[in-house]
């Protein structure tokens, strides 16, 4: 059934528990007998809950009568069971337990019929009958069909489920019933337990169907455009086969430009999924429009407030241009992408973002990223099923995931997919090698975007990285030291890295605070390792050039190009069309610092 719930609420739970002590006070020690049958009877109401609990979990009718099968014993003996469902003008057996040979559909009489399960049908009663006389007293009509299988009692109860009578239980017992009251409470509450169970399997293979549509919806990314190349993974919760709120999509835009998406919805049940699909649905019609990616996520957001106020969704969106590598990328919430660089470097590119979609709170805001991929430089997009499963943070994940994505070259995407899900779902150990896959807590999406090597012209070989820095991103300087610091991961001189931190802090520090334009940094590895060099360039579009002052002990700040003097191995001023470079350059075998 899918993981079937064991009971709707608490309230239906505690009504469950007061039913089983009331038939343990009303059942007393049977006549004459002590010792097994006694003590079977005490503790009917804790078979009843274990039972209720196993029906709770199962995938199909056969399986439930098996189940209520096993509680027959002396006091109760349960010998065949059916499941009738009744139509507009018959009543035919869908299910049976305990009568071999006997086909469903051999089954059928009117529901007019002089029938007990017919009467239970019309009239929504229980039907119980103590012996072969009651029942010829009561339905001489229909006494023949009683004859046939020897039985010796019954009980016809009707089963209700979303809200309506649907069908009937027959329960037929090999000897003769005095169907007390605790007896036939019992039963009653059988039926019960019995009507949840069908219902929950008709809501479990509902919630299959739907859920392996949207999974076959959810097939790989096809192959991208010309010059930008995608694959993608999903995996649902648990690894089985239910699917949550998480998505990616693909989609075509005007003049060769390609769309590319991914999101998470709040929950990991059939509903997240049912929004999943309609707000999945909803970008890809507003990208198609021709939106950009902020005005796209300001209509889903309030596309999905409309639908359901007590959920929200995280969403990035990005526009690709394939000609010049440049992404227009929107955030909603959602976990920073990680942009890999040809060589294996890996960074965790931090993006400005509004809120999480769906939150309606009137400050709609999701500032537009601008970035530049070049040849061979692959970004990964993922939900944080991804970063977070197995018991991880944030900080530990994204090491994971950067562990996982770094080895081997960008020529083949779908392996280093399938390398980062194997992180997370497949033992890390040699002792546990051999072992099956681990499930996973949370559902996991992940998409990889990588701009194919072009034939006409070549990016320069080496490591690069491209920041920009608007004046109003408090948090901007921050997070660019931390992508700076993940281009020289593997410097040969770990106290260079410092200086070269602090020095590309302090040229974009200059512009945010002296000037009143962005900062672009450029920064550039090239040469073998042990003997490479870092060049690094910030460029802004005022025409001030940086003079060289002599700062007091005091003083907060004119020490930028002193720090250039005493720590660069070169450094310069480059005037610009509009506006102005400053650089400097970092040897990995260079001179110590002083």
């Amino acid at each position: 059934m899918g993981g079937g719930r064991e009971h709707g609420n608490s309230e239906e739970y505690a009504a469950e528990v007061r039913q089983v002590e009331a038939l343990n006070r009303l059942e007393g020690p049977t006549e004459g007998g002590a010792g097994d049958a006694s003590d079977r009877v005490r503790h009917r109401g804790a078979d009843l809950l274990v039972t209720g609990h196993a029906l709770a979990r199962t995938d199909s009718l056969g399986e439930a009568l098996a189940l209520i099968a096993q509680l027959a014993d002396t006091t109760l003996p349960l010998c065949g069971q059916a499941v009738f469902r009744a139509d507009r003008e018959l009543l035919h057996c869908v299910g049976h337990f305990g009568f071999p040979g006997c086909e469903d559909s051999a089954f059928r009489v009117p529901l007019g019929s002089d029938y007990p399960g017919a009467q239970v049908a019309q009239t929504g009663r229980p039907v119980f009958l103590a012996s072969p006389q009651e029942y010829g007293a009561r339905f001489p009509a229909t006494r023949h069909l009683a004859d046939r299988e020897g039985h010796k009692a019954w009980a016809f109860l009707p089963l209700t489920t979303y809200g309506q009578l649907t069908g009937v239980w027959m329960a037929a017992f090999d000897a003769p019933v005095d169907m007390t009251d605790s007896v036939r409470a019992l039963l009653v509450t059988v039926a019960r337990l019995l009507s949840q169970s069908i219902e929950q399997t008709y809501t479990g293979q509902a919630d299959r169907a739907l859920s392996q549509s949207l999974r076959s919806s959810m097939g790989r990314t096809g192959p991208g455009v010309d010059g930008l190349t995608t694959t993608a993974r999903y995996l649902p919760t648990g690894g089985g086969l239910m699917v949550g709120g998480d998505w990616f999509d693909c989609i075509a835009l005007p003049s060769g430009r390609l769309g590319v998406v991914i999101g998470d919805v709040q929950g990991h049940d059939m509903h997240a999924a049912g929004l999943m699909s309609q707000l999945r649905t909803a970008i890809h019609a507003y990208a198609a429009e021709g939106h950009g990616p902020d005005a796209v996520l300001v209509r889903a957001s309030h596309f999905l407030a409309a639908l359901d106020e007590d959920r929200f969704a995280t969403c990035i969106y990005l526009e690709a241009d394939p000609a010049s590598g440049i992404l227009r990328v929107a955030r909603a919430g959602h976990p920073h992408p990680v942009l890999r660089l040809p060589d294996g470097t890996c960074v965790l590119k931090h993006l400005r973002g509004g809120l999480p979609l769906g939150l309606d709170l009137a400050e709609d805001n999701y500032p537009v990223n601008v970035l530049t991929l070049r040849e061979n430089e692959i970004l990964m997009l993922c939900t944080d099923g991804l970063i977070e499963s197995g018991g991880h943070d944030m900080y530990s994940g994204w090491l994971r995931v950067r562990n996982a994505l770094s080895p081997g070259g960008p020529d083949d995407l779908d392996g280093l997919a399938d390398r980062l899900l194997s992180a997370v779902v497949a033992p890390q150990t040699p002792q546990t090698r051999d072992q099956p896959a681990s499930v996973t807590e949370d559902d996991i999406a992940l998409l990889l975007l990588r701009r194919d090597p072009s034939a006409t012209h070549a990016d320069p070989p080496g490591r690069h990285l491209h920041l920009t820095l608007e004046q109003d991103q408090a948090q901007a300087l921050s997070d660019a030291r931390i992508e700076f610091q993940g281009l020289l991961h593997d410097w040969a001189r770990p106290e260079q890295i410092d200086t070269a931190v602090l020095l590309a802090s302090e040229l974009l520090g200059n512009v945010l605070v002296h000037t009143e334009h962005v900062a672009v940094l450029r920064a550039g590895l090239s040469g073998t390792p042990g003997r490479r060099r870092l060049r690094v360039e910030v460029t802004d579009r005022s025409d001030d050039v940086p003079h060289r002052r002599a700062p007091g002990e005091l003083s907060s700040s004119g020490r930028g190009l002193v720090l250039l003097d005493l720590l660069a191995h070169q450094w310069n001023v480059r005037p610009e069309p509009e506006g102005k470079t400053v650089w400097f350059e970092l040897d990995e075998d260079g001179p110590e610092e002083p």
